[in-house]
């Protein structure tokens, strides 16, 4: 059998209907100037489905959007699930395409790391069972509109999470004395220079941390939160699951080590940040839950 045409997993706006403007909510304060309800357009969404204010996002208040990804799941929701025809056109269609769109995204975030975890040559013991979840998850996104919204999404989810997870770990086996930060607690945190080859760092909360200088090689970073993370010089290089959107939240400079599949983020300084001056003091104590 000849072999089908990959899922494209970026996202790709020409094509989409403004969904991530319509089909999500958000509140007036850091991220955005304004509040807006789910299924309802935000202000600035143009007839032709494009942002009026792209270009000046985050000067004008709105760098929560700046930062989002779909996964290319508004193009596939757009012109596959809903075959082209867009919400302005079939208003009868539009709550229907409001449902989708978030499900299909957490899909398409799902195929991005599986096919991710199917490039590392480490987890070459696990390629049957990614691709067979590859397949089986993009089979779902493909369903018709009842069938994607019918979806155990939490329950897929887990699977998947503890199948990359072993991949993760077969691909970092091969570093000695790793350290374990899942979930952590890390706001804040000074770990400027701090050596994280190999860590798990799989959903910490690294919001506000300076890891400017630090060996991020083969770190996990799953789900990590790099909002307002200092990256300055630090190795990205062969970060495991990493995303655009994270990169994008973060700060960094020219002397990032990026992988070679994202970009650098337009935004960053295009030179090197100088180091600051050393402080005494360690990392400030995790936050107690």
């Amino acid at each position: 059998m000849p072999e089908t045409e990959p899922t494209p997993l970026d996202s790709d706006c020409r094509n989409c209907f403004g969904l991530c403007c319509v089909a999500l909510p958000f509140s007036a304060g850091t991220d955005f100037a304004a509040d807006k309800r789910a299924g309802s357009p935000c202000r600035n969404l143009q007839t032709d489905f494009g942002c009026g204010i792209h270009e000046r996002l985050r000067g004008e208040g709105y760098p929560g959007c700046t930062v989002y990804e779909c996964f290319g799941a508004g193009q596939r929701v757009s012109q596959v699930t809903f075959g082209g025809r867009s919400w302005r056109e079939d208003p009868a269609g539009a709550a229907p395409m409001v449902e989708v769109f978030p499900v299909v995204r957490q899909l398409h975030e799902l195929l991005r790391h599986l096919t991710e975890a199917l490039t590392l040559d480490a987890a070459r013991p696990l390629h049957a069972e990614l691709r067979a979840a590859l397949e089986e998850t993009d089979r779902l996104a493909g369903g018709t509109p009842e069938e994607i919204r019918a979806v155990d999404v939490p329950a897929l989810r887990g699977r998947i999470a503890e199948l990359l997870l072993r991949a993760s770990e077969l691909a970092r086996a091969c570093v000695p004395r790793r350290r374990e930060h899942r979930g952590a607690d890390l706001f804040g945190a000074r770990l400027r220079g701090a050596d994280l080859h190999g860590a798990n760092l799989r959903g910490a909360m690294l919001v506000a941390a300076d890891l400017s200088g630090a060996d991020l090689r083969l770190a996990d970073l799953t789900g990590a939160d790099l909002r307002d993370a200092n990256l300055a010089g630090a190795d990205l290089g062969t970060a495991l699951f990493l995303t655009q959107s994270q990169l994008t939240a973060a700060r960094g400079d020219a002397s990032t080590r990026l992988p070679t599949t994202l970009t650098r983020p337009t935004h960053w300084p295009t030179t090197a940040t100088p180091a600051p001056a050393s402080r005494p003091g360690g990392r400030r104590p995790s936050r107690r839950r």
